[in-house]
């Protein structure tokens, strides 16, 4: 039996088939078949989490920076419901995922249990496709459907569900990958659309999203500013972004909902590029929820499932555009601080020091205002922020970036609350020898949440209220729990010992935490 292919090694094989190298584990006794598959089939790194939550954040990372899926592997419905929230934000990213279940053996789900659940109900919310595996004999073939579901435009999470007797029975073999249809082209009539709209004399921007803040994408977006005049926008979480000097830039939307309608104020054309029209990210009392000015046309130039990169491209090309864009943003970087730290201080020692074509897993929340405005003009750089609003995404989306590009420098600027959230994967860092820096923000609070408590008109708050959104008594010490997990870590209350320590961590190899005590 050990030496047959069954339904797990045809499935693990078919998998490096179609180009899925990595697997994201935390998998249980029903997965140990295919556990034992990853031994046997060459091709496919097995990386163990401690939490569901870093396995799914981890694969968002990755496929964000590759552009295909990693799997991951979890152990039956509440291993999953351990994952959602990070499926989630990976959702919100588009971002490729190969999500794999295990289940009770089929014979066995009719005795009810304890660990019995309904998987599907679970995927549904996150998953852009959902298939179970019937038999052995179709494990090959349905993963790589999952693939190819992944796969599609503009990438997705396929969750497959494999009972623990499709993984162990015989099967006949593996598969080869499907074919991927890759993005649809934008049809020539809906850029001379674009092409005519944007002449008219109007007051237009380019909202972007996806392959449109790609260099390729933002290149061809500076052509058409050149040409039109025109605004090049991005979402407050755009899930990638290329950013930093000799960059063309882009102007990022408000978080707050006022401040996107100020922003956008007198705005008379958008133009969506892979994006939807903004709106406020919460209800509140009294506030606009939907953003966009009054009058305001709002046009496709590529849905989401489109090239929009190529689509840019073309529009430069029927506008006649110049060359290149005329505006590149120029290399600036800012003088090292001294004295007590805050964020604009610890901002301008990592846009200092960090070299260039870094990536940022950042979910610096209430810090990340002067991060983002001093990393603007920094070295060209690669950002990926928490795309989907739930909290606990940046040290799992660090991890799996650095496996995804292991010579590129990993930075995740975190704050301290949601860094709690998924901890564990500082031990992953450790095991796997990633090369991330972790900046922890210890403000001691969720300080959005304080923001946010004024803001939805809550009136007057008492001592226990607030002790709700305080992270005192006790302080949480990050320098030994990244200790405790393997990770060389320290704690700088000064510019100055900020400045050494994080020149120190870009100049070796591995993983390190620094906690900066605001």
């Amino acid at each position: 039996m050990n030496d047959e292919l069954n339904g797990a090694r045809s499935l693990a094989q078919t998998l490096v088939n179609c180009g899925v190298e990595v697997c994201f584990a935390n998998p249980g006794t029903s997965e140990m078949h295919f556990v034992a598959a990853l031994d046997a089939v060459a091709g496919i790194r097995p990386v163990l989490c401690l939490f569901e939550g870093v396995a799914t954040g981890a694969a968002d990372g990755y496929g964000r920076m590759v552009g295909k899926p990693a799997a991951t592997l979890l152990h039956l419905g509440p291993g999953l419901a351990y994952g959602l929230a990070n499926l989630h934000n990976a959702r919100r990213a588009c971002t490729p995922i190969v999500n794999i279940v295990g289940d009770h053996a089929t014979h066995h789900r009719q005795l009810d249990a304890p660990l019995t659940s309904d998987i599907a109900g679970f995927a549904r919310p996150v998953s852009a496709w959902i298939g179970e595996v019937t038999s052995a004999l179709t494990a090959a073939a349905d993963g790589a459907r999952a693939v190819q579901a992944a796969r599609a435009a503009p990438g997705g999470i396929a969750t497959l569900i494999l009972p623990a007797d499709a993984a162990w029975n015989r099967a006949e073999r593996a598969a080869g990958p499907l074919p991927d249809p890759g993005p649809a082209v934008v049809p020539a009539t809906t850029i001379e659309a674009a092409a005519r709209q944007l002449r008219d004399g109007r007051k237009s921007a380019l909202l972007l999203r996806g392959a449109a803040l790609s260099e390729r994408g933002m290149e061809a977006a500076g052509r058409v500013q050149a040409a039109t005049g025109a605004r090049l926008l991005c979402d407050t979480f755009a899930p990638r972004a290329e950013l930093g000097a000799g960059r063309v830039p882009v102007e990022r939307i408000p978080y707050l909902g006022e401040q996107i309608v100020a922003f956008l104020q007198g705005l008379e054309r958008l133009v969506l590029v892979g994006a939807k029209a903004p709106v406020s990210f919460f209800a509140y009392p009294g506030k606009p929820g939907w953003c966009v000015p009054a009058g305001c046309a709002i046009d496709h130039l590529a849905h989401p499932h489109e090239d929009g990169a190529r689509a840019l491209a073309d529009l430069a090309l029927a506008l006649d555009a110049p060359p290149t864009p005329a505006v590149r943003m120029p290399l600036q970087l800012p003088d090292l601080p001294s004295g007590a730290l805050d964020a604009a201080k610890a901002a301008q020692v990592i846009a200092r020091l960090t070299p260039e074509h870094a990536i940022f897993a950042e979910e610096a929340i209430t810090c990340g205002l002067p991060l983002l405005a001093s990393l603007a003009r920094a070295r060209p750089h690669t950002h990926l922020p928490v795309a989907g609003g739930s909290i606990g995404q940046g040290l799992p989306v660090a991890a799996g970036a650095a496996i995804a590009a292991p010579e590129r420098k990993v930075v995740c600027p975190h704050g301290d609350g949601g860094a709690a959230y998924t901890l564990q994967a500082l031990w992953t860092m450790a095991r796997e020898n990633l090369d991330v820096t972790t900046i922890v923000y210890a403000n001691r609070s969720y300080a959005i949440l304080n923001i946010e408590l004024a803001r939805v008109g809550v009136g007057t708050v008492g001592e226990r209220a607030r002790s709700m959104l305080d992270l005192h008594h006790p302080v949480i010490d990050w320098v030994r729990i990244a200790n405790g997990f393997g990770v060389e870590a320290s704690r700088v209350t000064t510019g100055e010992e900020f400045a050494a320590h994080y020149a120190s961590a870009m100049a070796q190899r591995g993983p390190r935490l620094i906690e900066v005590v605001l």
